[in-house]
């Protein structure tokens, strides 16, 4: 009989809220994958190289949801993306843009503030 497993902080959580922490790690997650995305894309990397870095760093993104994201903060101005035809088949690459930046340096600023609030809390 299983008394708990462990999460990724390898901290033994009880069966019964499993469900519930892995949903609260979805959210956390997926409010932090903007961040994650624009400090990858310090160089230019083309969508299925960002998906694959992003997995490799613990972000497991799908294509459906990187895409339209993709989109998004290039429409935002946080992205700029040029194609690439060097290969058999054309890339679309992204790179973060000067304002990209800009929001990553505050974005990653509040992150720090939100932690250390919550550390203070405990």
């Amino acid at each position: 009989m299983s008394h708990g497993q462990y999460c990724a902080s390898h901290t033994i959580v009880p069966d019964m809220t499993e469900d519930v922490l892995a949903g609260h790690l979805q959210e956390l997650r997926r409010g932090t994958v903007v961040m994650a995305a624009l400090a990858t894309l310090r160089r230019p990397t083309y969508g299925y190289a960002l998906l694959e870095s992003l997995a490799e760093a613990g972000f497991a993104v799908e294509g459906n949801t990187l895409y339209p994201m993709l989109r998004r903060l290039e429409r935002q101005g946080l992205l700029a993306s040029a194609w690439s035809t060097d290969q058999a088949r054309p890339r679309k690459y992204y790179r973060v843009s000067d304002e990209g930046r800009a929001v990553l340096d505050a974005l990653l600023a509040e992150w720090q503030t939100l932690h250390a609030s919550i550390a203070d809390l405990g």
